[in-house]
């Protein structure tokens, strides 16, 4: 077979490639792809902000410095919230009974020493008073006649002398003519009986003055017993005319005063109305008594209020409890008992105010107490 001719292109006079020989082009290669250039960093994104510096390094030495604080400090002292606020009360109550005539004061009124509460009838008192003065002067009158009785005795003893002078002469007389035989035997016996009578006569007198001067008689005082004793009376009676008026034991604020009404029958000794010294309070903490290793009497004290938040007041610790709160309640826990539990003791302790508070203290209010035991004990 005769091998055909390619045919040839006519513009350029050459042969023209074989079917076989017509190759398929390659494709040209793909291009690398060009990273994107990156974006200029700002000050923004080169530099942490102060925000960020704070949390990340602020936060942590803060947490660590109150972690340090609070274990360095929690050694040095030692607190409590079981504590309260305590004042001195008076409970005032009548001496006297009565009907209450008048009120002074008002429920949370400041009072002085010495000022007028309420005043009870004063009447039936007063004439107590009366009476006792009329007793006096009885008792005056009795003694102006014991003195006259015994100036009585004295001239009945001299009249029983003179008598038994007259019946002893007229006896010796009786016995000489009884002797001589001129005179009765009845005259004689007569005689003889006024003797007797007159020297019984001098007895009696002599004893009526004796008991005179006995009831006269002042035992070792210079007023009569009598007169004493209604002059004692006479006191007692003033003093509970002056008691009808009842005033203030001591400065305080006027509590607990519902009871103090206008026309209510008053019981002696039954407390009407509660004074309050809100100059002078002091804070009673209960401790638990693990608590009390290192606390001693004057180591300083921070106290605060729920009532008052923010406010703190300085004191220190006055007194130490002598027992714990049970030894002093109403019914003592019995701990020999065989399902016995061991509980933790509390133990009073008083708190001294160093500072007048910028707020009014009120007997009661809750408070949270620091004692610093970190100084020890002297």
């Amino acid at each position: 077979m005769t091998d055909q001719l390619s045919p040839t292109r006519p513009e350029t006079g050459k042969r023209a490639p074989r079917a076989e020989e017509v190759r398929p082009a390659k494709a040209a290669p793909k291009p690398d792809p060009v990273p994107a250039a990156p974006a200029p960093e700002t000050d923004a994104d080169a530099k942490p902000g102060w925000r960020t510096r704070l949390l990340m390094f602020g936060l942590p030495l803060l947490l660590l410095a109150g972690g340090v604080g609070y274990w360095l400090l929690s050694g040095g002292s030692v607190s409590t919230d079981n504590a309260y606020v305590q004042m001195d009360k008076v409970s005032v109550a009548a001496e006297v009974g009565g009907l209450i005539t008048e009120v002074a004061v008002r429920e949370g009124q400041e009072v002085a020493k010495g000022q007028l509460l309420f005043r009870i009838d004063p009447k039936p008192y007063a004439l107590t008073v009366a009476q006792a003065n009329a007793a006096i002067d009885s008792a005056r009158v009795d003694v102006g006649n014991l003195s006259a009785s015994l100036a009585t005795t004295h001239v009945d003893i001299a009249k029983a002398k003179e008598d038994i002078t007259f019946a002893e002469v007229n006896f010796q007389r009786q016995a000489a003519l009884m002797e001589k035989g001129f005179t009765t035997r009845a005259a004689y016996d007569a005689s003889r009986h006024a003797v007797e009578q007159a020297r019984a006569s001098l007895a009696q007198a002599q004893a009526d003055a004796a008991e005179a001067r006995a009831k006269l008689a002042t035992g070792g005082g210079s007023t009569n017993p009598q007169i004493a004793a209604a002059r004692v009376q006479r006191a007692q009676a003033e003093v509970d005319l002056g008691r009808t008026e009842v005033r203030a034991p001591s400065a305080g604020r006027v509590a607990e005063s519902d009871r103090l009404q206008r026309g209510q029958m008053m019981v002696a000794g039954l407390p009407a109305v509660t004074l309050v010294d809100t100059a002078h309070p002091w804070v009673e903490a209960n401790f638990k008594e693990t608590d009390l290793a290192d606390m001693c009497v004057g180591q300083p004290a921070e106290m605060r209020f729920d009532a008052y938040p923010g406010l703190k007041v300085r004191g220190h610790v006055e007194t130490i409890g002598a027992g714990t709160g049970s030894e002093f309640s109403v019914l003592p826990a019995q701990n020999a008992t065989g399902n016995w539990v061991k509980v933790t003791q509390r133990v009073p302790v008083r708190i001294a105010f160093d500072e007048v508070a910028k707020r009014d203290m009120i007997a009661g209010l809750s408070t949270e107490v620091k004692v610093i035991t970190s100084g020890g004990c002297k």
